[in-house]
């Protein structure tokens, strides 16, 4: 087989090209789809008082230890404070950046924040060895029988959620909200949902619960903002949010529509399928240089012939 120059040149670029046609298909960044019947929770902050009713009742439902200051102490709500190992869900107090004398603690905003159980969880995909796991009904939920304690969830979530329960230096474990998800499987509301004395968060499937907070919105224009945070942030969360401030405003932060995952997973992908291309072309040359020393050894094998 006669190899030249121009053969060989056509060949590299059959190759290369195919290579790259693979890799731009794949680079397309995909999300999970959602399930019809995933469930999750619309929070409505112009309702909430900031009792901390969902708090103590979260406590109690998951054996987390007594908090410092009692429930009933709302003293807790002068400093904003985050989710950890020892309470799953904290609400915090929002007050207008230039309150003047006459305004109360009617006007601030109270939001209950816990884990958002994202559509595709960041925590999730970074997970090495599959300890958290976004289940069909929507919670995400960590086995810590799993887990290594490398906290890579803790790099990676958005909104800064998973804790790392440092005091057991036998059995660390990542801590965050489960969605009460054995309490779902039982046709239990969540804790948090089940106590709320006004009536913030409404429990049900996510497509019905985007359903009523549109038609909020649509209803109280001057009410509510019109925005349905968690709808599209990050690929959506089973946790959405309805508000009559800016949420960048009262702690929720602000994101874009990509989920973290399509990010990594596609970099990812494209990495992989461009390693394609070397491995392709040494493939190639491996067999040129194969082809090349069989005709060598022919051609060799033909003078000692001709010599005899």
């Amino acid at each position: 087989m006669k190899i030249d120059r121009r053969y060989f040149l056509e060949l590299l670029g059959v190759a290369a090209g195919a290579a790259l046609i693979g890799t731009a298909d794949g680079a397309e960044a995909s999300g999970l789809p959602v399930s019809p019947g995933a469930v999750g929770c619309l929070v409505d902050t112009t309702l909430c008082v900031g009792c901390r009713k969902c708090e103590q009742a979260c406590n109690e439902r998951q054996s987390l230890p007594e908090p410092e200051k009692s429930f009933d102490d709302l003293s807790v709500l002068e400093s904003v404070r985050r989710p950890d190992d020892k309470s799953y869900t904290v609400v915090n107090r929002y007050q207008p950046l230039h309150m003047t004398s006459t305004d109360n603690l009617e006007s601030s905003t109270y939001v209950k924040f816990q884990c958002m159980h994202c559509i595709n969880p960041a925590c999730v995909s970074a997970c090495l060895v599959g300890a958290l796991a976004k289940q069909p009904e929507g919670p995400v939920i960590y086995d810590a029988s799993k887990c290594i304690g490398c906290r890579y969830c803790m790099v990676a979530c958005p909104f800064q959620i998973p804790a790392f329960e440092f005091h057991s230096a036998l059995a660390p474990e990542i801590k965050k909200c489960t969605f009460c998800f054995t309490y779902l499987k039982k046709g239990e509301l969540p804790a948090c949902a089940q106590v709320c004395p006004m009536q913030v968060m409404t429990f049900g499937k996510r497509v019905d619960l985007l359903k009523a907070a549109r038609w909020k919105i649509e209803t109280n224009p001057g009410k509510y903002l019109d925005h349905i945070y968690g709808e599209h942030e990050v690929g959506g969360t089973s946790w959405v949010y309805l508000a009559n401030r800016p949420f960048e405003k009262i702690g929720l932060p602000s994101l874009t529509a990509a989920a973290p995952p399509q990010l990594t997973e596609t970099i990812q992908k494209a990495t992989f399928q461009f390693f394609a291309v070397p491995l392709g072309l040494f493939g190639l040359l491996g067999a040129v240089m194969w082809a090349t020393s069989r005709k060598k050894e022919s051609d060799s094998d033909h003078d000692a012939g001709g010599e005899e």
